[in-house]
């Protein structure tokens, strides 16, 4: 069974993506900016982008001890140690496959940052 989760976006119907989609134990949280937190450094940024996700997992069943892959996307490659940072403390036990890239631009120009997730959802 698939659920879709939204995230309130009004581009969601238009482009056609969920925030986040579950099949079966598993769920998939698209790449997620730090919307509301454009202005913010690299780290408030990152913040912002797990409370994002944490909402979108919740709605799924799931919560970060269920994530096992992440990619971290930024635009500027010093920032790659405060994103690092917040990333472990949040997954410094589960520790998830990873992965950080710097690419040369994300949809909002102000963004540092854009994180995916996938989680499998564990049987009770």
């Amino acid at each position: 069974m698939r659920k879709n989760i939204t995230g309130g976006s009004p581009f969601e119907p238009i482009i056609g993506f969920s925030r986040a989609v579950r099949v079966g134990n598993s769920v998939h949280l698209s790449g997620t900016g730090p919307v509301g937190a454009d202005n913010d450094d690299a780290a408030g940024q990152t913040r912002r982008i797990f409370a994002i996700a944490e909402r979108a997992f919740a709605e799924a069943g799931a919560s970060f001890k269920d994530v096992v892959r992440t990619r971290m996307y930024l635009t500027h490659v010093e920032d790659w140690e405060a994103v690092g940072r917040l990333h472990g403390e949040f997954f410094g036990e589960t520790r998830p496959a990873a992965t950080m890239v710097v690419v040369a631009a994300l949809l909002n120009p102000n963004w540092r940052v854009e994180i995916e997730m996938d989680a499998e959802i564990s049987e009770p």
